[in-house]
């Protein structure tokens, strides 16, 4: 059974999420775990944390993943927005724990015209930073690729690697494939042919023992756009065939596939989704 889901609401406490993933029937779960649009949030409460906890153990949710604030940026050109993302990049990893979600999943960040070479550089610095004030924490860090909009890093695989070389406790660095942002970065999935190829140069560069998720979204933009547009599986540039490619690949079966695809409130958009998915098993 392969593990499958979408990103939910913690509107009026983080255990609602569990309640609502289970009620639309998923197996795997993103949640943020406080509002993402801000630097920090009050600390979770300890009763809520053990309901959490309770919930998903008695679940048919066999997999968490928590998304950082959009806010942080991890190579910011700006010292105190830089000050500020590593200090909420260490508050979400501490929130995780408390909740047992085994992975934080982020953006690596924009270098805002420092360069490539050094923004990966800072990101690493970051990264280990964070991990020196949550030792021996069981939360892992979850590098995510990204489209390359303006500055973003993470768009070559390349860059992944880079950064996680410079890590010094590679036993906690994850990756996280975004398929709208692969495919917009360049990468083509569509053909069977084209998806061999990408999937090939990633466990050339980065390794598929590293990959722990992906996010299953397909683009509203072309391929090579270098532009973040997700939408409805089967709808966008990408198209049924090459989502039939990832779901019937036996070397990523285990990797939890979740989406982030346009929603409203019900989510019965995931529910369709997720049934398209499902059809393409051969």
């Amino acid at each position: 059974m392969q593990l499958l889901g979408a990103h939910v609401s913690i509107s009026g406490g983080v255990s609602k999420a569990v309640e609502r993933a289970e009620k639309l029937g998923f197996t795997a779960m993103q949640i943020f775990t406080k509002n993402n649009n801000r630097w920090f949030s009050k600390p979770i409460d300890e009763t809520e944390a053990e309901r959490f906890r309770l919930l998903l153990k008695n679940s048919q949710i066999k997999f968490v993943v928590s998304h950082s604030s959009y806010l942080i940026n991890l190579c910011a050109k700006n010292h105190d927005t830089l000050k500020k993302s590593r200090a909420s990049l260490i508050d979400e990893l501490n929130r995780c724990e408390i909740l047992n979600i085994p992975y934080l999943n982020f953006h690596p960040g924009a270098h805002g015209g420092q360069g490539e070479k050094e923004g990966i550089k800072i990101i690493a610095e970051s990264i280990n930073i964070a991990h020196s004030e949550t030792k021996n924490f069981q939360v892992k860090s979850m590098l995510e690729l990204t489209a390359g909009q303006g500055t973003n890093l993470g768009y070559r695989f390349e860059h992944i690697a880079e950064i996680i070389d410079l890590v010094k406790d590679k036993n906690r660095m994850a990756v996280c494939i975004d398929t709208a942002h692969i495919f917009a970065a360049g990468y083509d999935i569509r053909t069977p042919e084209a998806y061999e190829k990408t999937m090939s140069e990633f466990d050339k560069v980065i390794g598929l023992d590293k990959l722990k998720l992906l996010h299953m979204n397909d683009s509203k933009k072309e391929l090579g756009s270098r532009k973040d547009r997700h939408e409805h599986i089967g709808k966008g540039f990408i198209g049924l065939d090459g989502f039939s490619n990832i779901m019937n690949d036996k070397r990523i079966r285990n990797v939890p596939k979740i989406l982030e695809t346009p929603k409203g409130k019900e989510q019965t958009e995931d529910i369709e989704n997720l049934k398209t998915l499902k059809s393409l098993i051969k």
